[in-house]
């Protein structure tokens, strides 16, 4: 066996670098400030759970499920799942901790890393980062609506334009049983006709190939029958009452009565948001989501009705790379803390502490001893002054100060040190 020269990160995972973080902060900073107007609090569950968990709210006949889940065995037999994604966690902790017998609904939203085995692309990784708002003990449409609009909202603080919302609804128990036949019919006799995926859901799941991608089913996908003509009154209503709400907010969206998402646990309203443009509509969404009010009652707790979407955020980011943003830059120190020789190096360290605590930044070479090289980062920093402390004024308890636009020097007492540059800096 070969061995590799260096270690990598491993296939479909990637280093969030520093020249990165920017755009992971921008968002979150978004993010947090529209959960805190819409009175969201922040909910982090475990990276990892039982996969029983996403087998049993997502869906064993889904992709996730059956393709996708990087699942183990532990020593001590327990069955685990790297989590997918971010809905059956939080109602398993809604569960977990009784929030059923909190005033309702309980809204929370989400921020984090998830992992998926799948084929890396652009934008599409095994470990990735999504974030979510999840509203739990609301069955009124007014709900869907306003998660549609904080993501919408989200979306334009970000800068993304020529937004569009598609949506539609898949019933539920009343409705889609009736409709899962229909479909299943009209698929039947087109089988030869469909990939070898859709093949099998055909036998599991017919409404999982409305959401097949492949381009061999398509032409079958587009004269399949629509939910929308087979949706009981309550359903029917209750998707007038969403789609009068959007027009109300004049958001823009689109009926898109093939749309069903690849989860078991959504019922009634599904929906994506992504840029109305050829490029945009081939990136693939920016936020998925929809109504699952079986979700808690099939994950053994009490009937529960909610609505939650979910955004990649590597997608986002790799169209917001191509964008101005506006990035307001870090200020760099006003002040450099040069220092010479082993005394004034441990004194420095407790110096430094004094100005932290004061709330100003200075920059440092801890590590070096050359004056010279202290002095070359101190210029290329930009700063006014630079603090020079060498074993001489150690020793002395003094420090001196170089304003380093005129060349000036003086010299004063360290512990006045910080009160006196405070003073200059304002």
């Amino acid at each position: 066996m070969t061995r590799r020269s260096k270690f990598q990160s491993p296939t479909g995972m990637h280093d969030i670098l520093p020249r990165d973080q920017q755009y992971y902060d921008k968002i979150y900073s978004v993010i947090e400030e529209i959960a805190d107007f819409y009175g969201f609090s922040k909910i982090d569950t475990p990276i990892i759970e039982e996969a029983e968990l996403f087998e049993r709210g997502v869906g064993l006949s889904t992709d996730i499920v059956q393709k996708q889940m990087f699942s183990f065995k532990t020593k001590g037999g327990d069955y685990l799942t790297l989590r997918p994604e971010g809905t059956a966690p939080v109602a398993r902790a809604f569960i977990q901790y009784g929030m059923q017998n909190r005033p309702q609904p309980v809204k929370f939203w989400y921020f984090g890393p998830f992992f998926r085995h799948e084929k890396p692309q652009a934008g599409r990784y095994r470990q990735f980062y999504q974030f979510g708002f999840e509203t739990l003990g609301e069955q009124s449409s007014v709900v869907d609506a306003q998660i549609i609009l904080i993501f919408f909202n989200i979306l334009k603080n970000l800068k993304f334009k020529d937004l569009i919302i598609g949506i539609n609804s898949i019933g539920d128990s009343s409705c889609r049983p009736y409709y899962k036949k229909v479909l299943a019919g009209y698929f039947r006799s087109r089988e030869s006709a469909l990939c070898a995926d859709c093949r099998k859901r055909l036998k599991q799941n017919p409404l999982r190939i409305l959401d097949c991608k492949e381009e061999k089913c398509q032409p079958a996908i587009s004269m399949a029958p629509q939910i929308l003509d087979h949706l009981c009154d309550e359903c029917h209503q209750h998707f007038k009452e969403v789609l009068e709400f959007l027009d109300e907010l004049e958001l823009p969206y689109q009926l898109n009565p093939y749309l069903v998402r690849g989860l078991d646990y959504y019922t009634k309203t599904v929906f994506e948001i992504f840029e109305n443009t050829e490029k945009g509509k081939s990136q693939g969404a920016l936020v998925g989501g929809g109504r699952y009010d079986n979700l808690i009652k099939v994950l053994r707790g009490n009937e529960t009705p909610a609505c939650g979407a979910a955004a990649g955020i590597e997608r986002m980011i790799s169209i917001m790379r191509q964008r101005p943003m506006g990035f307001r830059r870090r200020s760099g120190p006003d002040v450099f803390l040069a220092q010479l020789g082993p005394l004034a190096k441990r004194k420095s360290l407790k110096l430094l502490e004094e100005f932290r605590e004061e709330k100003i930044q200075v920059g440092e070479l801890l590590g070096k001893d050359s004056l010279k090289a202290q002095l070359n980062r101190a210029n290329k920093m930009g700063v006014k002054y630079t603090l020079i402390f060498g074993q001489k004024e150690a020793l002395e308890e003094k420090i001196i100060i170089r304003d380093m636009a005129t060349g000036k020097q003086k010299i004063m007492p360290v512990k006045k040190i910080v009160k006196k540059l405070k003073k200059m800096l304002r």
